[in-house]
């Protein structure tokens, strides 16, 4: 099938080396002043081994694709949806958060959009490079079933990925982001890694004081989580592990703080759910970039 992938940072790469890896044809749609110098070759850091892909770098998306793969930051998708000048037969966001998959089917349709969920330690050290820190969990929307079906058997098969379909899709959205968010806020608030978290006993209690109310709200919204599987990431996960956000916020790059935090608030506000240390810990970043600006 053809591909392509809107956001080639560390997730948009590892995802664009990957399909390739597996016979996929994939082309990478990345920013006009970045399509000159883009590397033709790309290359996949994995612990055992590295793979590398043919690159197609194109900066306007203007051939139909069977699967337009989306992996930007939340707050850069409307202006990113610029380059892409043809309806896909299918779209699967792999952002963080829940609020974009509605902006998604008003822009392309609903029957079009299959959500999903990818969660991995990656970075991108330069362009075209990229390395795979853990394992990569990839979780798809039983919508998306009959059409990836064998491109998630191959990726499984092949590269290691752990490969899932889910029929709820609250549930698939909700059970990364009762993870994501809290372990986003606490380890950019205390600005520690996981190791550093867990041995604190004042952010442990706080990461999971946040996961307690991310869970609230997300059964309030309909997803079945288990508690278990959350912490079975955790627990999975290397010590070392740092939250995509604290890595963003040490660049002084801008952060995802409504993406991932606000489905959060605004839910609690919706149920009438208490969200206090999830609130304490987004005042708490704002006010660390604040006092950086100033």
């Amino acid at each position: 099938m053809k591909h392509a992938v809107l956001g080639v940072g560390a997730i948009g790469g590892l995802m664009g080396v990957a399909l390739e890896f597996i016979g996929e044809q994939v082309t990478l749609v990345v920013r006009a002043e970045k399509l000159p110098d883009y590397p033709r070759q790309l290359s996949l850091e994995q612990q055992a081994r590295t793979i590398s892909a043919v690159a197609r770098p194109v900066s306007k998306l203007t051939e139909a694709v069977d699967v337009l793969w989306i992996a930007t930051k939340t707050y850069q998708l409307e202006p990113a949806l610029a380059s892409v000048e043809t309806i896909p037969r299918t779209v699967v966001p792999l952002l963080n958060g829940v609020d974009h998959v509605a902006m998604l089917r008003s822009h392309f349709g609903d029957n079009r959009v299959v959500p999903a969920t990818i969660a991995v330690g990656a970075d991108r050290p330069e362009e075209g490079r990229f390395v795979q820190g853990s394992p990569v969990r990839l979780n798809v929307a039983g919508s998306g079933e009959k059409l990836l079906g064998t491109v998630l058997g191959s990726l499984q098969e092949q590269l290691g990925f752990l490969c899932r379909f889910e029929q709820n899709e609250q549930t698939l959205l909700w059970t990364k982001l009762c993870f994501l968010a809290p372990f986003a806020l606490v380890t950019t608030a205390s600005e520690k890694d996981k190791g550093g978290v867990l041995t604190d006993s004042g952010w442990k209690n706080a990461l999971y004081s946040a996961i307690s109310e991310a869970t609230s709200v997300a059964r309030a919204e309909g997803a079945e989580i288990d508690t278990s599987a959350i912490q079975a990431i955790l627990d999975s996960s290397p010590p070392t592990m740092r939250s995509s956000m604290l890595k963003d916020f040490v660049a002084e790059r801008p952060l995802e703080l409504d993406g991932i935090a606000g489905p959060i608030v605004r839910g609690g506000e919706k149920h009438g759910i208490p969200v206090p240390m999830t609130k304490k810990l987004m005042e708490t970043i704002s006010r660390k970039i604040d006092a950086r600006r100033g």
